[in-house]
């Protein structure tokens, strides 16, 4: 109960500050709209989710990760603008799968978004075992590039999960 109140007050604050109006309509909106925004959400808590995301990541090994993943993308990136800004535009599209290791949901929502996030591929469709993945510029090496990002993902979850 007290987290309810506390949320409703952080929201009725929040909306005070970003109006800057003070007038008694605007206060009691902000109000109201608070109370009701906490109450969906409540609602939402005790109908839709009866199970809970347990996140199990190496903190230290998951920042190793990020940081990896960043210059993954600027690299890519650069590979991408090559490709668009070349005459020839040679593009070769391709959808392949790429089996994952993760055992985890969360680790395998980690190495699909890390698929998407990286300029020329995207995640598609998830099956059992694998995912469907779309490249503008398929080549060989992108098995093995992925093949260390599915090794990179699994080692950031811990042992206990």
């Amino acid at each position: 109960m007290l987290r309810t109140i506390l949320t409703a007050l952080t929201l009725f604050a929040l909306w005070l500050l970003m109006s800057g109006i003070y007038k008694p309509l605007i206060v009691w909106m902000g109000v109201g709209s608070s109370v009701i925004a906490v109450y969906v959400v409540r609602r939402m808590d005790n109908a839709a989710d009866t199970e809970r995301l347990a996140v199990r990541l190496r903190p230290l090994t998951t920042i190793g990760y990020w940081f990896w993943l960043l210059i993954e993308i600027a690299k890519a990136n650069w590979a991408v603008t090559k490709l668009i800004l070349s005459p020839k535009m040679n593009l070769n599209r391709h959808l392949f799968k790429v089996p994952y290791t993760q055992k985890t949901d969360l680790g395998q929502t980690i190495f699909a978004n890390s698929i998407t996030l990286t300029p020329g591929t995207i995640s598609v469709e998830v099956e059992e075992g694998d995912f469907l993945v779309h490249a503008v510029s398929y080549s060989g090496d992108d098995m093995d590039a992925l093949s260390d990002m599915d090794r990179r993902v699994a080692a950031i979850e811990s042992a206990g999960a």
